[in-house]
């Protein structure tokens, strides 16, 4: 059996991305997300590692570009308005084609909001995050353990696909402590980086890191081959959890926090003869949109479970066809729905209600 150590949720990306063979870390410290720099701060130099507090987040993710540039594992995280402000660099990685994790542990918002938990960060990190036409993998854990695994996963996706991995946490994943093990995270080879400017030794032509493009054609010929590369990940990447769904007639959407609510909601409903069920993408993009449209064959409703006023509802209607109804079960600006909100809003649905 497998040592299980007790972390935050935040320490256990920190290790994990150690464990993935990241060796250099980029940050500025934000609640509630301050925990992850904190780690790498003290873990980094041990191992011959690289960990720097930048003077602000948009330094941050430059650096992340720098060394991501020269064909190494990095990572920079943040907080909400922390992220916002690395959106540039967010964009410029795409735009070069550089594999990074960031890491978002969301607070409420918007503005500096509030520092308690929220989810109302997905519009921003499933639509790409910055200007222009480009997306990110992104992963949403629901338990300290998860947390580590898709860390391993997002370096790994990174840079399979040559791009930028978001691991989009809500603040209580976080803070909240449970055992971990460690031993049983799986990484695979680094692949090489033939693009990476590492030098030539007289040996090939010289690489270029660029995002410029001054012939609209050269840029327009980029954004659709890097579409082709997106379509295949939406065709293989994309992962969902389904807890009970075999028969369910009500259909709950969740990621986060969340999910973890709504399993517990699901099975009070069980108990009360109402045939309910959870889809909990793993995957905030790719949505898992195929999970969802078979659900849609015999759910009569789905309910959105979330930290925010409404955003992932907008993929549960695309996905499901909007061949039933879609219904919204939320808290917002740092609060978070309770087992019986989320039952409440079961039984509605059960009766015919919205």
């Amino acid at each position: 059996m497998s040592e299980k150590v007790l972390m935050k949720g935040n320490e256990a990306i920190a290790e994990a991305a150690i464990v993935a063979g990241c060796r250099h870390y980029f940050g500025y410290p934000i609640t509630p997300q301050t925990e992850i720099a904190a780690y790498m701060a003290k873990k980094m130099p041990k191992i011959g590692g690289t960990f720097l507090q930048a003077e602000s987040e948009i330094a941050a993710i430059n650096m992340v570009y720098g060394v991501s540039s020269a064909g190494l594992r990095v990572m920079t995280s943040s907080s909400s308005p922390g992220v916002s402000l690395k959106g540039e660099g967010l964009s410029y990685l795409a735009g070069a084609d550089l594999p990074a994790l960031i890491v978002n542990v969301q607070r409420g918002g918007p503005g500096l909001g509030g520092i308690q938990p929220s989810q109302s960060d997905y519009f921003q990190a499933t639509r790409g995050g910055g200007h222009g036409d480009y997306h990110m993998i992104v992963l949403a854990p629901s338990s300290v353990q998860e947390m580590a695994e898709l860390t391993v996963k997002g370096f790994e996706l990174a840079d399979t696909y040559r791009m930028t991995t978001m691991i989009l946490a809500d603040g209580t994943m976080g803070q909240m402590m449970e055992p971990v093990a460690l031993d049983d995270l799986k990484v695979n080879p680094m692949p090489e980086k033939p693009w990476a400017t590492t030098g030539t030794g007289m040996k090939r032509k010289h690489n270029i890191v660029n995002s410029l493009f001054l012939k609209p054609e050269e840029l327009e010929k980029t954004n659709f081959e890097r579409y082709e590369r997106y379509a295949k990940i939406q065709a293989t990447e994309a992962r969902a959890e389904e807890y009970r769904m075999e028969d369910a007639e009500i259909c709950l959407a969740a990621f986060g926090i969340a999910a973890r609510v709504s399993k517990n909601a699901v099975d009070e409903a069980r108990k009360m003869g109402i045939k309910a069920g959870l889809i909990r993408p793993i995957t905030l993009w790719p949505f898992p949109n195929e999970v969802f449209r078979k659900a849609a064959d015999h759910a009569k409703a789905f309910i959105s479970v979330e930290l925010s006023m409404g955003q992932m509802i907008e993929d549960v209607r695309l996905a499901s066809e909007c061949r039933v109804p879609v219904t919204l079960c939320n808290r917002a600006g740092g609060m978070i729905p309770t087992p019986d909100q989320v039952l409440d809003a079961i039984v509605t649905a059960a009766k015919g209600g919205h």
